[in-house]
C-alpha cells in the first residue's frame, strides 16, 4: 500500500461523455503517485483479464474499458489495498 489517501468514488461511464459505454470510471481521491497507479492497474490486469485500465493522474480518474461490471472493478481496487467509497 502507498502513502497516499485511498478514497475512491465509483460511477458508471457515461455514454454521452468522453468515456466509452463499455467502461467503468472511478474517481480516486488522493491518488497522486506512480505507485498508486501501478498498484491499481496491476490489480485490474490480474483480476479482470481482457479489461484495460488507464489513469489520468491530473483528474485522479481510473477508467477500465472492456467491462461494465463496477462491482468487479471495485473488488480489484480493494484487492490492491484501496477502499471504494459510495458516491453520494
Amino acid at each position: 500500500m502507498c502513502c497516499c489517501t485511498n478514497n475512491l468514488t465509483a460511477r458508471p461511464a457515461s455514454a454521452s461523455g468522453s468515456a466509452r459505454p463499455d467502461a467503468v470510471v472511478l474517481r480516486v481521491d488522493g491518488m497522486t503517485c506512480g505507485h498508486c497507479v501501478r498498484a491499481v492497474t496491476a490489480a485490474i490486469a490480474r483480476d479482470m483479464p481482457g479489461a484495460v485500465a488507464s489513469v489520468d493522474l491530473a483528474t485522479k480518474t481510473l477508467t477500465v474499458s472492456g467491462t461494465t461490471d463496477a462491482v468487479a472493478v471495485a473488488r480489484a481496487v480493494v484487492s490492491a489495498g484501496y477502499t471504494p467509497v459510495q458516491a453520494g
